[in-house]
């Protein structure tokens, strides 16, 4: 079996790590259980492109489980840890080409090595999967009958080449459910990157300006967790709608070279490039910190403050101090990749527990079909964001009321009224 890991040796502490994740899995426990039975996933050949986390490697387990054939790689230089890589190697027999900290080539190459599986479906985080597809590796093209993407970030580049017209085969957008986005992207991230924060530099958020770009569903979470911990939350927007809604949230909204002035701790939840640049980088406070917490570390000018300082140092693990000629110190997290993943350990279980159930369910459902859906982006089907809320609920012992007849006419009536 081919694999590329830092060691499998570190697979006995990584097997105790998915296992203690999965404890709070129950509802991709429940699909992995039928899947074993039923094997919807029979003679499938995946490649997956995602972060190699505990929560991702018992979604590996769960799909295997349904008979899929499958490789993995990671969706980011700094997001896989090298034990469940290990792991998922040593104990599932499941080809993973992740190291953390790997430079641009070994990421690309791991990429590589997951289309020479010559995918029939593609599971991405972020869509570099699909562009390398796309673009480099255009022979695998036609066997690919489906995909799914994971992320804000990988939509919107999905949406952009289906515009374009370049899009080859159809993709399922499961950060759209309401089973992900509005408890992933929200509480996940939200706790995820606050806890990553804290882990790189051990700071009070009591008392800070804490200033975050974006305020959509990750960005919202963000806020919302900074708040709590006692930060002065400032949010920079250029969607009058989001800014609007932060202002009815309770938080101070300004731009973002106003905020630069007046920040201690600076996130980015954009998906866009180049949010935080050299102007504002000159702006900021002695021992400013910024880091990031949207998908690629584009979204912070890092070529430009890497002009701008005279000199940098590695001050703390994940925290790079960077020294501007005025003397001014910029502090950058995690080299500016998703902080919650590169200083942290991603969402808690829990909650990927909707997220991956959605991606596991999808799949099945692309591989059912009798004819492939025609190439567009399309939406996580509703009867699967509604079972998954239905058996999440379930598994947290929690029971909800159901509608009378009466007040089921009632719904569908037009004539009742008053």
């Amino acid at each position: 079996m081919e694999f590329d890991v830092k060691d499998v040796k570190l697979a006995k502490q990584g097997k105790l790590r998915i296992e203690w994740a999965k404890q709070s899995m129950s509802v991709l426990e429940r699909i992995k259980a039928r899947f074993l039975k039923e094997k919807p996933l029979k003679g499938v050949r995946l490649g997956a492109c995602l972060h190699v986390t505990t929560e991702t490697a018992a979604l590996m387990q769960t799909l295997k489980a349904g008979g899929a054939k499958l490789r993995l790689c990671a969706s980011n230089p700094l997001s896989t840890q090298d034990d469940v890589a290990a792991s998922l190697v040593k104990h599932d027999k499941i080809p993973v080409f992740a190291i953390k900290g790997e430079g641009k080539k070994s990421y690309y190459d791991h990429i590589n090595a997951v289309i020479d599986l010559k995918p029939m479906y593609t599971m991405d985080d972020g869509a570099d999967l699909v562009s390398t597809l796309h673009s480099k590796r255009k022979e695998f093209l036609d066997i690919v009958r489906g995909g799914t993407e994971e992320t804000t970030t990988g939509i919107i580049r999905l949406r952009s080449m289906a515009a374009a017209g370049v899009l080859k085969y159809p993709i399922i957008a499961v950060n759209d459910a309401n089973t992900k986005h509005l408890f992933d992207n929200r509480y996940g991230t939200g706790q995820s990157t606050i806890d990553g924060i804290i882990r790189a530099t051990n700071r009070l958020l009591a008392g800070s300006r804490f200033v975050v770009c974006g305020y959509g569903w990750c960005g919202r979470g963000v806020a919302m967790r900074a708040r709590g911990m006692g930060a002065n939350v400032i949010v920079t927007e250029v969607d009058p709608l989001r800014a609007l809604e932060a202002v009815m949230d309770g938080f101070s909204v300004m731009p973002i070279k106003e905020a630069a002035k007046i920040g201690d701790i600076f996130c980015t939840l954009t998906g866009d490039i180049n949010v935080i640049s050299k102007p504002h980088f000159k702006m900021m406070k002695d021992g400013a910190i910024v880091c990031n917490s949207g998908h690629f570390n584009v979204e912070l000018d890092l070529p430009g403050l890497e002009s701008m300082a005279t000199s940098k140092r590695q001050i703390r693990p994940f925290t790079m101090e960077y020294v501007l000629k005025n003397g001014k110190r910029i502090n950058v997290l995690g080299d500016g990749r998703l902080i919650n993943l590169a200083a942290a350990e991603g969402h808690p279980s829990s909650v990927m527990d909707m997220s991956f159930a959605n991606q596991a369910l999808c799949l099945e459902y692309m591989v059912k079909r009798k004819k492939p859906l025609p190439v567009e982006v399309y939406p996580v089907p509703a009867a699967i964001d509604k079972m998954i809320a239905k058996e999440k609920l379930a598994a947290m012992n929690i029971t909800i009321d159901t509608l009378t007849s009466e007040q089921k006419k009632y719904l569908a009536s037009w004539d009742m009224g008053t």
